[in-house]
This record gives C-alpha cells, structure tokens and sequence, in this order.
C-alpha cells in the first residue's frame, strides 16, 4: 500500500523487497512497461525471470532488435503478428486475471475506498479487509475427498 503520490514503477523495489524466495515469472499491466523494471527484475531475480508486460499500442521495437531483439521487442512482434489476444494467451498474460477479479472482489464486498483518514490506520484498514476476504475465499472453496 502506498500514498497517491507514488506510481506503481516507483513502488515496485519496495514490494520486491518483501519478497523472499525466488520468482521464475513476473505479470504486469502496461504501467510496469519499460527498461528500469525489466532491469530490476533481472537483478534480483536473474536473467531467466519470464517479464510479461503489454507493450502499448504504438510500441516500437528496440534500434538493435533484429541482432539483439529484447523480451519486448519480442512481445511487440508477437502481438503485431497474432494479434493482443493471441499473444495474451501464448504468454499466460491472461492470468493477471485473477489478481483483478480479487480486486474487483474487494471493491464489490469492502468498497472502492479505505474509510480511515490516516495512512496507519488505512494500511490496518487494509490488513482486515485482507483477512476478511481470505476468510471468505476459504469458506467458499470446495472440499473434495474419495469416497472409493
């Protein structure tokens, strides 16, 4: 959780941070889009991190990409070839999905707003909705055992 003045890019080598064990793919939206993410990533994570971030429409490729064509370059050719929705799923793009049918879940049963005017008490606000929905989810999740 951060303040209104920080952008998802600059937030991110702080939620990194918070990460302790190793991460083979990273899903984004487009706002994660360029170099200093994928050069972040790259340096905590190692060169064989999977980055799957939608290039915007009017991307173009890289000067050296037909030498040296970067994951992007290779994103943006892909989507010029096959098209977004091919490419969303070629890429598992589509997964990022869920994360914002979790949100949407949020904003549906907690509301689109925290209610506390303070950021301490917006970010407790934020840990009890948390558990609120995780409790949810747990009750709601099917329980299958053999019978034969």
């Amino acid at each position: 959780m951060t303040t209104d003045e920080v952008g998802d890019p600059t937030a991110l080598p702080d939620l990194l941070d918070q990460v302790d064990s190793p991460v083979d793919l990273f899903l984004a939206d487009g706002a994660y889009d360029g170099e200093p993410t994928s050069g972040l990533l790259v340096a905590r994570f190692g060169s064989t991190i999977e980055v799957t971030i939608p290039p915007p429409k009017n991307a173009v490729l890289s000067p050296n990409a037909a030498q040296d064509p970067t994951v992007r370059d290779r994103h943006i050719a892909e989507i010029a070839a096959r098209g977004r929705m091919a490419w969303q799923k070629a890429t598992g793009y589509n997964q990022r999905s869920w994360g914002e049918t979790l949100m949407g879940r949020w904003e549906t049963i907690i509301g689109p707003k925290l209610k506390a005017r303070n950021f301490e008490n917006q970010k407790t606000e934020a840990r009890i909705g948390v558990r609120v929905l995780n409790r949810i989810t747990d009750l709601g999740r099917p329980s299958f055992e053999r019978t034969a």
